[in-house]
């Protein structure tokens, strides 16, 4: 049950052809002279030494663990800022359009967004480590990955001991109107990125077959195609719109739930609740034809960085196990640096390629507008 797309291909496709894949014909903005990298790490750590600073916005609060680190090992300064996606990139946007100084490097989600505002106009360029360009697998190095997250379906298994469903469709049905869960996709960009997801034509198709699979009839559309037919499917059936993931992980999990199942789309890091909040919840691999989503975290660096090799040798250390420490601690993130092992109980990486939908930021920057105007005639 392979979902894997060709992301490589559409990055390509992304640096080759620009603004006139993602900017609707916008004129691309002329490249920046950048700065050369010192050639060898000790050159790179004594120039990063002389700048004494480095400045990140990160879409993750771990940042300040991991800046804690780097100055206690490099005896550089490091100013972190957390952001949510959205005021990342509109930040970062600002500050590129009028040479404002601002984030060295930044941590930031949502591909599409990224690639299309951010890269494409020459805010952000990539870099990978001399050190790691044998290491980072080559489709993660462009734009430079430093981890994966994934979404699943998840139950409360006090409730049903077996996993309530196999096919997403059930979802659709009147034994789950009002028993399932999801963050509002407008206040979060990847579960958006998610649902403009489902509308690729190789999901859809697959949606469609498991359409049939699971009423033993061909699909009647009155959307576009399959993806759009299941996202208007659930809305209908009474889907549970959420502001959190911590919440929605807790009112699934909570225990003496008076119903018959309870289950939701969320993080799958949130299973140490089971443990710390002492939640009923357990994770769902087998479901038709998908059982989650996952998505990049990438490491850019700006193209006005007042700090630049401060910013190339902090991305060095995020991904080396020292340096990845502070998202290691948890299942469902995972370091694009395939030597970073994995969580006790965890599931490698590997697993969720095999039966998770993709991120593609080409189609979702290219899409996601369109999804969203779907959402709105059904959301508000």
């Amino acid at each position: 049950m392979k979902k894997r797309l060709s992301i490589v291909a559409l990055m390509i496709v992304v640096l080759v052809l620009g603004s006139s894949v993602f900017a609707g014909g916008q004129q691309e903005a002329s490249a920046p002279q950048l700065p050369e990298t010192p050639k060898t790490h000790e050159e790179l750590v004594a120039a990063a030494k002389e700048e004494g600073k480095v400045v990140v916005y990160s879409i993750t609060s771990r940042i300040a663990n991991a800046a804690e680190g780097f100055s206690e090992k490099y005896g550089i300064e490091v100013e972190a800022t957390n952001l949510k996606d959205f005021e990342l990139i509109e930040k970062v946007s600002k500050e590129g359009s009028t040479g404002a100084a601002g984030a060295d490097f930044v941590i930031a989600q949502d591909g599409g967004r990224v690639m299309g505002e951010l890269i494409n106009l020459n805010y952000l360029y990539n870099y990978v480590p001399e050190s790691m360009k044998d290491v980072i697998p080559s489709e993660f190095q462009n734009p430079l990955v430093m981890s994966f997250i994934n979404k699943l379906f998840i139950f409360n298994n006090e409730l049903s001991t077996e996993e309530p469903f196999t096919n997403v469709w059930a979802l659709t049905t009147d034994e789950w109107a009002g028993n399932f869960q999801f963050k509002n996709p407008f206040q979060e960009s990847v579960n958006a990125n998610f649902m403009t997801m489902v509308t690729h034509p190789d999901i859809a198709n697959q949606l469609a077959k498991a359409y049939k699979d699971y009423f033993g009839k061909e699909i009647e559309l009155t959307t576009p195609n399959a993806g759009y037919e299941w996202i208007k499917a659930i809305l209908e059936n009474d889907l549970i719109l959420t502001t959190s993931d911590t919440k929605t992980a807790e009112s699934i999990g909570i225990k003496g739930q008076d119903k018959t199942h309870n289950a939701g789309l969320f993080v799958f890091s949130k299973l140490r609740y089971v443990e710390t909040k002492n939640l009923a919840l357990q994770p769902m691999l087998d479901v038709e034809p998908f059982a989650g989503f996952y998505y990049p975290i990438y490491m850019l660096v700006s193209s006005n960085a007042r700090h630049p090799n401060a910013a190339k040798l902090f991305i060095e250390y995020l991904l080396t196990e020292e340096g990845f420490k502070p998202w290691s601690s948890d299942m469902g993130t995972y370091s694009s640096n395939p030597n970073i092992a994995i969580n006790e109980g965890d599931y490698p990486m590997t697993t969720w390629v095999d039966i998770l939908v993709e991120e593609d930021p080409a189609y979702c920057f290219e899409n996601r507008a369109e999804v969203e105007e779907f959402l709105n005639e059904y959301i508000y």
